[in-house]
């Protein structure tokens, strides 16, 4: 079991005022068996009200709005999260009977937001990658991990060249990415074999060994088989999920677990820093004052040209 403390500082500066600042937030650790919330606390600016609902995947949502003019919104999250190992998975059934189960039509029902591929100009080439390694007879699970090993060894673990929208075609011509990119692959290709995936945000927090994008926000896949339920994979890391995977929220694709979105009126441009930080222990008021922000983009001076002042935009926090 181990203890970790989060901090999920999410700040914006905006080129001059703005008004009616309508936000949506997903910062609230999942609540099961893996993992316990023992604290949180959540301070917005200017304080509002901020109204909790589950959304239509089970996480817990936060709704607010600033409607008073500001310049900038800092929305900052302390969590202290209790964390244990998870227990080895058991095949339970031979490898054919569980593929039928998959090819079953009320499953096909039960799981159809999460077995919609999108459509994509690659999909044979890509279909054709995948069957390479469906040649062997083997359980799903060994196939997912197939998959998941496939990404690891042939796409290029690398920031900047991609971004929220990157779609699996440009990815598959980059043939590099950062973690969402590869759950986003490895969700399109668990959809062509009918077995259900979802997007999973959340946070792979430092330890012994170093994994690629620890001590930053972090995405994975869950796929479900009959037998085993639910399962977390980590295609950046090549690794099933355990407890160094602090799981904020689930659903189809990254829309559906953004951190922070919302929209505005007013200035044109904005500043976002995002800063992540993890320690063993509560954080001092000087461990909160140097950590230097993990992720920033955009600007703060105004654009010389005009163009329309409402701001409809999904953070463009580049996980990590």
């Amino acid at each position: 079991m181990s203890l970790f403390y989060i901090r999920h500082r999410t700040h914006y500066r905006y080129s001059g005022q703005v008004i009616d600042s309508a936000n949506q937030i997903k910062l609230y650790p999942v609540q099961d068996q893996h993992q316990r919330v023992t604290d949180h606390h959540l301070f917005v600016s200017t304080q509002p009200p901020i109204q909790t609902v589950r959304d239509y995947f089970g996480n817990l949502t936060g709704f607010f709005t600033v409607i008073q003019p500001h310049t900038e919104l800092i929305i900052d999250s302390r969590v202290t999260v209790e964390m244990t190992e998870h227990p080895v998975i058991h095949k339970k059934e031979e490898a054919m009977g569980i593929w039928q189960q998959l090819n079953a039509p009320e499953n096909h029902l039960l799981f159809h937001d999460f077995l919609k591929a999108e459509e994509a100009q690659y999909q044979s080439e890509i279909e054709s990658a995948v069957h390479d390694i469906l040649s062997k007879v083997q359980h799903p699970l060994d196939t997912i991990l197939d998959l998941s090993d496939y990404i690891y060894h042939h796409f290029t673990y690398k920031k900047g060249v991609t971004t929220i929208e990157t779609s699996v075609d440009e990815l598959w011509n980059l043939r590099a990415g950062v973690c969402q990119d590869f759950a986003h692959l490895l969700l399109y290709m668990l959809r062509l074999l009918g077995i259900p995936g979802r997007y999973i945000s959340g946070y792979i927090c430092p330890g012994s060994s170093e994994w690629r994008g620890e001590g930053a926000t972090h995405a994975w896949v869950e796929a479900w088989l009959p037998d085993t339920g639910w399962i977390g994979v980590d295609p950046t890391n090549k690794c099933l999920a355990g407890g160094r995977h602090v799981r904020l929220a689930s659903g189809r694709h990254f829309s559906d677990c953004t951190p922070v979105k919302g929209t505005y009126k007013g200035a044109t441009e904005h500043k976002l820093e995002v800063t992540v930080q993890f320690g063993e222990h509560a954080f001092t008021d000087e461990e909160l004052s140097e950590q230097k922000p993990t992720f920033t983009s955009g600007k703060e001076q105004a654009e010389t040209l005009p163009r329309n002042s409402y701001m409809a935009y999904l953070q463009l926090q580049q996980q990590q």
